[in-house]
């Protein structure tokens, strides 16, 4: 696999980091300094500053995510999700949810099990709470369910219920960019709030907004049995 694969998976860095540790003259594969996407083994001798790298211990965390903070490993953009932790160790955040949204976000060094989460074809599960500007319908729970035309593209067909007379519950299967509020929209309703409560197995019970807490060895289990 390449080298910036290589050191993503082992949880050290992103790959995009790995290009300015090249760039930096920094890493060295088998005695010679790697070149940008370089193809390395396991069995390779990779060095970074002189020093063997050695695969990292998994991490894998629940956030709840308060309103304001953005969804990337970019330390550049204000009031990134990394910054707001100030998590000691090297971590990214699985997906996104938008700056104006609160919940759930899983976080995590392990690239293998944050591709797998994201894979569209998996249809993976992820639970809602949403309120609009407005009371809602029986036609709009219809229509929502049934998929939405936005940017182009039909959403797929999900689960929509009643919550409240200007609440609903939402699970969809796939992550377009700004889904809710663009279906929403399809149907001139503007989210004043979105909560997003379950990722899969993951639920953002008993965790405080703006807090985290590690998943359980049965948690991380499940979510790599997916």
């Amino acid at each position: 696999m390449r080298i910036n694969k290589l050191l993503s998976n082992y949880g050290i860095c992103s790959r995009s980091d790995v290009n300015k540790l090249i760039e930096e003259n920094r890493i060295m594969v088998n005695g010679k300094l790697c070149s940008p996407g370089q193809w390395v083994e396991k069995e390779d001798d990779i060095l970074i500053d002189n020093e063997i790298i050695t695969e990292r211990d998994k991490i894998y965390i629940a956030l709840n995510k308060p309103v304001g903070i953005t969804c990337t490993a970019e330390k550049s953009v204000a009031s990134n999700i990394i910054s707001f932790m100030n998590y000691p160790e090297y971590i990214f955040p699985v997906g996104r949810l938008d700056k104006l949204s609160e919940g759930l976000i899983l976080m995590t060094n392990d690239g293998d099990l944050a591709n797998n989460i994201l894979e569209s074809k998996n249809e993976h599960e992820k639970e809602y709470i949403v309120t609009v500007n407005k009371p809602i319908d029986d036609l709009f729970i219809k229509g929502m369910s049934e998929g939405v035309v936005i940017c182009g593209v039909k959403t797929r067909i999900c689960r929509v219920s009643r919550v409240c007379d200007n609440t609903f519950q939402i699970i969809l299967t796939q992550g377009l960019n700004k889904q809710i509020r663009r279906m929403s929209k399809a149907f001139g309703y503007t989210v004043v709030r979105l909560q997003r409560k379950r990722i899969i197995n993951i639920k953002t019970d008993g965790i405080e907004v703006g807090s985290w807490r590690e998943l359980t060895n049965k948690e991380v289990m499940e979510l790599s049995n997916i």
